[in-house]
């Protein structure tokens, strides 16, 4: 299986996540992760979308979602020529003499402790998906009390294929 990024400008509109969603849905696709913010004009928002198949459905769902009224703009986000990013906030159970070394592991991956509780912190990171995870590698001799991840987001480097609306 293979995965791709798509990076989708569509209308900021009611429903328009719904029937992005719904494409998916009614095809029997499952969708990694999304991610959807307004963009400097209100009136369009950006999604990223995660998605995973043979390159037959990668390229089905490419064409299915330029047929969507909403979607003015799709780009495939290609590794090389894009910067991808994810969040990860983690709260960790840690007793006092534990809270060291967590931090210099956090620094490390340039995380960042963001709320510190008498038996607990939460740690904020972002990167790759491959940094994160291996930062959540290194915290299994730690409780994790709660995690949250924002999925990928990204845009492609360079100014040749910006959409200027």
């Amino acid at each position: 299986m293979k995965k791709r990024i798509l990076s989708l400008l569509v209308e900021n509109t009611s429903g328009v996540l719904s029937r992005v969603s719904g494409l998916f849905s009614r095809r029997g696709y499952n969708i990694e992760s999304l991610t959807v913010g307004e963009t400097t004009n209100p009136k369009y928002s950006r999604m990223t979308i995660v998605a995973l198949g043979d390159e037959q459905i990668l390229e089905q769902i490419t064409k299915q979602l330029a047929k969507l009224v909403d979607v003015v703009d799709i780009k495939v986000l290609e590794p090389e020529e894009s910067v991808n990013r994810e969040l990860v906030l983690v709260k960790i159970r840690v007793e006092g003499e534990q809270r060291q070394s967590v931090i210099t592991m956090a620094d490390v991956f340039r995380g960042k402790v963001v709320d510190v509780g008498t038996d607990s912190m939460i740690i904020e990171l972002t990167g790759q998906q491959q940094k994160l995870d291996a930062f959540l590698r290194l915290l299994k001799d730690y409780e994790i009390l709660e995690l949250a991840r924002t999925g990928i987001t990204g845009l492609s480097r360079g100014s040749d294929d910006v959409r200027f609306l």
